[in-house]
């Protein structure tokens, strides 16, 4: 049995000794979220080209980025979480095998893009909820799923946080797995346009759109909720990159982005600019 198989039936026998729960609808789709223009540390190359070049999705543990913390490597805290989620399943497999992240629902916290998947990723798929990170109250498979009813009963969560984590066992392969790549207008006729009509051309994947989020950072700071949400310092920084990468103060993924990439700002602090555009934003006037 490979280790992707241990790890999806420990977690079947969880939830069968927690008492199972209803199966997913066989029409689900698992999104999976990514920031397509991040640049993966091993490679050099952008997530999306990457992705386009490999025909496999890497994990966090392959990558090195995150739109999250940076904890996957040998005792880091996204390897505990596994291990304890999955069983020890994964603790001496390759950081090939390990398991991708993402959502039965959009969870724009991130990403502004995301890959849909193909229903027949459902028999390889585990769920939580929470997220693993906020040690989940509830497991499931497409078979079992209680992490759904769960996620639904509660409410107590931000509106970024309020989804039911979704793993992918077994590998992300896109010609087998992809339904379509969906990208947030603010890439159009960009690089990260192209990869995806590369992935589009090659792989079968649909090509769609979002119908875009931005913000303009006179408003994140005018209002004391949006102050609030990531605190005043992530407000400053977002005031900083919008003077230094706008002509017209509106923050979109596309110009996060771009401050990434200028390594002037914290990379956590402007994944939360990022969180602050996700919550706050809406789609920018034509």
């Amino acid at each position: 049995m490979q280790a992707w198989q241990r790890a999806v039936a420990h977690v079947a026998a969880r939830v069968a000794a927690a008492g199972g729960g209803p199966p997913l609808p066989a029409d689900t789709a698992v999104v999976v979220h990514l920031h397509p223009d991040r640049v993966v540390a091993a490679t050099g190359l952008p997530v999306l080209a990457q992705l386009a070049r490999d025909g496999r999705y890497r994990s966090q543990f392959e990558t090195g980025t995150s739109a999250g913390g940076l904890t996957a490597h040998p005792g880091g805290d996204r390897w505990r979480w596994e291990s304890e989620l999955f069983g020890g399943a994964y603790d001496h497999a390759p950081a090939a095998q390990r398991p991708v992240y993402g959502a039965l629902s959009p969870a724009p916290r991130f990403g502004s893009c995301h890959l849909r998947l193909r229903p027949d990723v459902l028999d390889r798929v585990t769920l939580a909820f929470p997220d693993s990170a906020h040690g989940p109250e509830a497991l499931g498979t497409a078979a079992a799923a209680p992490a759904v009813p769960a996620a639904r009963e509660t409410g107590r969560f931000d509106a970024l946080d309020d989804y039911v984590e979704a793993h992918v066992h077994g590998q992300l392969l896109v010609e087998r797995d992809v339904e379509a790549v969906v990208l947030d207008p603010c890439f159009r006729d960009s690089p990260v346009h192209t990869a995806a009509e590369e992935i589009r051309t090659t792989a079968g994947a649909a090509l769609e759109w979002t119908a875009g989020c931005a913000l303009d950072v006179a408003e994140l700071a005018r209002r004391p909720e949006c102050v609030s949400y990531r605190g005043a310092q992530v407000v400053r920084v977002a005031q900083e990159l919008a003077a230094a990468l706008t002509a017209d103060g509106v923050l979109d993924a596309e110009v996060v982005g771009r401050a990434v990439a200028v390594g002037r700002w914290d990379a956590q602090r402007l994944n939360q600019v990022w969180h602050c555009v996700a919550r706050f934003g809406s789609p920018p006037v034509a």
